[in-house]
Order: C-alpha cells, then sequence, then structure tokens
C-alpha cells in the first residue's frame, strides 16, 4: 500500500493506524504544488487534491480518513472490534471528528477573519466537550484498548492549539501519553517532523 501524505497532516492518523495495524506500507510525500516527492502531478492520482489517498496494492484509491481507518482495521483484523456497540462507536466519533472538529478547523488552516475564528471555537469547545465526556475514566477514546478513533483523535488533539480552544483535562491527561507511544513516534520520524 502507498499512503500518500503531507507532514503533520491528518494523513497522519492513517500513519499512525498503519504502524498499530502492522500492515506494510509506503509513504510519498505530496507538496504544496499537489506535486508527489517522486515527481509526479498528485491531482493526476487524486482529482480531489489533497490527503489522505491510500493506494491499495491492487491499484484501487481510498480517500477521506474514516474510510481509510476503517480499511486499515478491517485488513489488519486490528484497531475495531468485529461486532458489538464498540464497533459501532468508533465509527460513530470517527465520524463526528471528520465532520465536526476537522471541518471546524478549516477557518485557522485557511487564515479566515477572526468572526469566522470566533465561531469554529465555540463549535470546537462543545465538541471536545462531548469527546470528554464520552471518554470518561476509560484508558482510550471508546474502550480500555486502542482503535482507530484513536489514531484520529491524536492528530484532531495535536492541531488543537491552532485554534486556541484549551481542550478539557480528560483530553490534555489523555494526549500526553499518546505521543509517546511507539507508533506515534515512529510515524513523526517517517514524516520528518518528530
Amino acid at each position: 500500500m502507498i499512503l500518500f501524505y503531507y507532514p503533520l497532516a491528518c494523513s497522519l492518523a492513517d500513519h499512525i493506524a498503519l504502524i498499530e495495524a502492522g500492515l506494510a506500507y509506503t509513504l510519498v510525500s505530496i507538496d504544496h504544488a499537489k506535486k508527489t516527492a517522486d515527481g509526479r502531478d498528485f491531482l493526476t492520482i487524486n482529482p480531489k487534491g489533497y490527503i489522505p489517498t491510500l493506494e491499495l496494492d491492487d491499484g484501487h484509491l481510498l480517500t477521506e480518513n474514516p474510510v481509510i481507518l476503517h480499511y486499515i482495521a478491517d485488513t489488519s483484523g486490528k484497531l475495531l472490534a468485529r461486532n458489538g456497540i464498540e464497533r459501532w462507536r468508533t465509527l460513530e466519533v470517527l465520524a463526528f471528528m471528520a465532520s465536526e472538529i476537522h471541518g471546524s478547523y478549516q477557518p485557522f488552516f485557511r487564515n479566515l477573519p477572526e468572526p469566522e475564528k470566533a465561531r469554529a471555537r465555540t463549535k470546537l469547545k462543545a465538541s471536545f466537550a462531548i469527546l470528554a465526556d464520552q471518554m470518561g475514566d476509560k484508558a482510550f477514546l471508546v474502550s480500555d484498548e486502542m482503535t482507530i478513533a484513536d489514531c484520529y483523535l491524536f492528530w484532531v488533539l495535536m492541531v488543537a492549539p491552532t485554534s486556541g480552544v484549551e481542550l478539557p483535562v480528560t483530553l490534555g491527561d489523555y494526549f500526553e501519553p499518546l505521543k509517546v507511544l511507539p507508533s506515534v513516534v515512529r510515524a513523526l520520524a517517517e514524516e520528518n517532523a518528530g
């Protein structure tokens, strides 16, 4: 598999999941001009023009973090319960992070005017509170074992300082041990960002 990524972007979630799942992968970075590290026009690979993009061994392409993370879990048999409510809670929280949190970061990534950022901060604060409540006293977001939701949550929490929203204590305390997980340390090092 080939993971097309940009260092420290949301593709980091997929990178961490690939490592946690023990799947073989190759990394190909994308630059701001939409060129791959090996010189190709990324838009010919993914016309959407953004990462993550996962090229499967058979040449098929997958995009969108929740889909790629789900594929990694299903392929490896790791990071997602096979059935039961834990499986559905994991997928539910992935969708929530993709739409409500990741989407709310856009004013900060695009340097939009302050009123847009203020609205985003309000939404992010409420969304982080929901995640903190959901986590409760569990070791990870959905259960006491790491899931694909935690891979995405690492990135969501890592970029939180760009928004100026203070994280709830539960999420702040959770983030610290994630930083030193071997999969996180390795992914950051492989992206030359560690």
